[in-house]
């Protein structure tokens, strides 16, 4: 979809789990995603989001509607005590800085010690080499999911920052990054999704496609934000199967906003009742217009 930036399962400490390969047929996906969270809500996982300033509030509220249990905590001072306790943690650079990116490196290693899976939204990484060289030592710490829009995969699987990148938007479709990010994939052990009209995701190898969502998502700062830590959310009560949990959390976002904007007469509404819809949703409105496919 097209957005905007602004006791669990674990894998054994410091390892991220190999996803297996998805068989789901593509009419089996609404009811896995319903599978998941259903999940999500019995577990109400708590989710630690070292995030940007703008995003908090939407990355919090979703992740609430969803049935899970935000927590902005970042200072360095909490992160021993604190991170070990989370069942996944999401990092996001959209405000970048030296102090936050110390909190974000400790809190990467923490949860990589206590076999917590860990998301990383690598905000407008073209726009600054400090940005760059943030996102590869991040990539060091094995995140279990990375995503971000085409652009910004492109650029975090080349190492080299796209000169003419605008911020935070993406000046490339998401079709042109699915094979950064199958090679982004290989190289980190992540699963790398791609946001765009279509969202891709891939493990390297297989490819898988959603389509959900509306175009005024851009118009709305941090929903890209909120849907990775969505993700966060859904890995962490899935984490053997990280690229269907992400594929669906995608999607199920994506209903939402397809929903909320039934209701809505502009981007301000249409957050409102994005949010609404997520927290009401239902298998039959699920499995009716969820669309994740099998591209190879």
């Amino acid at each position: 979809m097209d957005t905007q930036n602004g006791i669990t399962a674990t894998a054994p400490a410091g390892k991220i789990p190999e996803p297996p390969e998805p068989h789901l047929p593509d009419d089996q996906w609404g009811r896995r995603a319903w599978e998941l969270l259903q999940k999500l809500r019995s577990r109400a996982p708590l989710i630690q989001c070292i995030t940007n300033v703008v995003s908090m509030d939407l990355m919090a509220n979703v992740l609430l509607a969803a049935g899970a249990s935000p927590a902005m905590l970042s200072s360095l001072n909490e992160i021993s005590d604190f991170t070990p306790g989370v069942d996944a943690l999401c990092i996001n650079i959209g405000t970048l800085s030296e102090d936050g990116l110390a909190s974000m490196r400790a809190a990467a290693s923490v949860a990589a010690e206590a076999g917590r899976p860990w998301v990383l939204d690598p905000v407008a990484v073209s726009a600054s080499d400090f940005r760059m060289e943030a996102c590869l030592g991040l990539l060091e710490l094995r995140p279990a999911v990375i995503r971000g829009n085409a652009s910004e995969i492109l650029g975090l699987a080349s190492a080299r920052r796209i000169r003419n990148s605008k911020g935070v938007d993406s000046s490339h479709q998401s079709l042109d990054a699915v094979e950064a990010a199958k090679s982004l994939s290989r190289s980190s052990g992540a699963i790398v999704a791609v946001s765009g009209a279509v969202d891709y995701i891939t493990d390297g190898h297989t490819v898988v496609g959603a389509r959900n969502g509306v175009s005024m998502l851009q118009k709305i700062t941090a929903t890209g934000c909120a849907v990775t830590a969505l993700i966060a959310a859904f890995i962490s009560v899935e984490p053997l199967s990280a690229l269907e949990a992400t594929a669906c959390a995608l999607s199920i976002f994506g209903v939402a906003a397809e929903l909320g904007m039934e209701m809505a007469t502009g981007p301000a509404s249409l957050r409102m009742h994005l949010i609404d819809s997520l927290d009401g949703l239902n298998e039959h409105v699920l499995v009716s217009r969820m669309n994740v496919f099998r591209v190879s």
